[in-house]
């Protein structure tokens, strides 16, 4: 009872120290010893955690790299970036030989989005999504990045930097 309190004064603090959360996101308890300031995704539930407080993360539904694509241990964020270009990665160029070598950055079909954060393995990033593709977020569905609602990226990008830790879990 003790801990269910401790985590209800943790949410209350914790929020109160935080910019408001949109209803597309939600504050969670979240019982872990991940250290605050890391992003923790649960590939089975595809949601991503951002940790913000011992017991306390944001969380956010996500869409995951589909079965032949998933990844799992550590990474961090190598860099952040505002409606950034899209050069799609072979694998992807060779299932959908019809696409672009280039989708600049702000463009409607730009399957990254309004933000993009690179991580630590190779092409794989946290970003954002079309307005086609919203509809994949709870799904396993891309080539190994986690796709956000272009609204929860642009969340998440203000409160992470460069050196983030990443931690999927299966």
């Amino acid at each position: 009872m003790l801990r269910i309190l401790l985590v209800g004064v943790a949410l209350v603090v914790g929020a109160a120290a935080l910019p408001s959360v949109s209803a597309a996101r939600d504050m969670v308890a979240f019982p872990s010893s991940v250290e605050p300031g890391t992003i923790v995704i649960d590939m089975r539930h595809r949601e991503l955690f951002f940790v913000v407080d011992e017991g306390v993360a944001i969380r956010y539904s996500i869409a995951v790299p589909k079965s032949s694509e998933e990844w799992s241990g550590s990474a961090t964020i190598i860099g952040k970036y505002v409606n950034p270009d899209w050069a799609p990665p072979w694998i992807v160029k060779r299932d959908h030989p019809e696409l672009p070598d280039l989708i600049r950055g702000g463009a409607p079909n730009n399957p990254m989005g309004v933000r993009a954060l690179t991580l630590s393995r190779f092409q794989v990033a946290i970003h954002g999504t079309t307005k086609r593709m919203r509809a994949s977020i709870g799904s396993a569905a891309s080539y190994g990045c986690i796709r956000m609602l272009n609204e929860d990226v642009i969340d998440l990008f203000d409160r992470v930097s460069v050196g983030t830790p990443v931690i999927m879990r299966p």
